[in-house]
Formats: C-alpha cells, sequence, structure tokens
C-alpha cells in the first residue's frame, strides 16, 4: 500500500494525494489541454476548483477524480456531454464510483456515438450487432433468389 502511495506521489510530481493541484497538473495527469477542462468546467457545474487571485483554478482531489471519470465516459465508454450531464443531474456525485487508475498512461479514444443518440455504449453495441446480423440475412437471402 505505502508502495502505491509512493508512486502515486511520484506521479504527481511529489505532491501528497490529499494536495491540491493546478490546472496544468490535471490536464497532464488526464492527458487533456487545458482547455478542455476549462470547458468541462463551464458544461458540468459539479467540477468547482477553487480560484485564487487572477483567477488561478485549484483543483481538490474530488475534483481530479470527477474529472478523470468524465473523460472516461466521453473517451472510452462514448458518452456525449449531454449524456454525462444527465448522469449527473439524476445522480450526482454517485454517478461517478472511485475510477481505478489506468496502468499504462496510454489511452485511446472509443469511437463515439453519433450525438444525441442517448443510449448506453452497451445498448449501442448490441444494436450495432443486431444491424450486422440483419444485414448478413439480407444477403443471404438475396443470394438465394
Amino acid at each position: 500500500m505505502a508502495e502505491a502511495q509512493e508512486d502515486l506521489a511520484g506521479r504527481r510530481g511529489g505532491k501528497s494525494a490529499g494536495a491540491f493541484r493546478t490546472i496544468s497538473e490535471v490536464a497532464s495527469e488526464l492527458d487533456v489541454p487545458q482547455h478542455v477542462l476549462r470547458f468541462w468546467e463551464s458544461k458540468f457545474a459539479q467540477v468547482k476548483p477553487l480560484k485564487r487571485g487572477g483567477g488561478r483554478r485549484y483543483y481538490r482531489p474530488e475534483d481530479v477524480e470527477l474529472l478523470r471519470r468524465i473523460r472516461s465516459l466521453l473517451y472510452e465508454d462514448g458518452y456525449t456531454i449531454k449524456g454525462v450531464q444527465k448522469l449527473l443531474r439524476e445522480n450526482g456525485r454517485k454517478a461517478f464510483p472511485d475510477v481505478a487508475r489506468p496502468e499504462s498512461g496510454v489511452r485511446k479514444p472509443a469511437a463515439l456515438r453519433p450525438a444525441g443518440s442517448g443510449l448506453a455504449p452497451s445498448k449501442a453495441k448490441e444494436i450495432e450487432a443486431a444491424i450486422g446480423n440483419l444485414t448478413d440475412l439480407k444477403e443471404l437471402l438475396s443470394k438465394n433468389r
């Protein structure tokens, strides 16, 4: 356990797990540009970093975890901004249980659903599979004519 905390502190520039983070530290940790974090802040009222003199943002550990989950839902699970907003509106922060940190720093964005589809990623995959099966059936039927 101590090794995991030391590893985590090492990745975060030697800061403790409870320390506040600057926008550049959070952007680096989540592998997103700073302007994306500012945009998410405008779209998700639950993301409220402390602002000090000159408008500098300081993110609490719980803000970073929320941003990590938002990033995961958008980039990996294929949710739209509106879909994540709906999750937050309906469930609050409870919608986002603790997020496991990836072992590797490489994250591949998932193919995103069309905006506004409103489907959970698992349902979208089921529908895609059904469409594939129907297409195969159609081809098979057209060959037998």
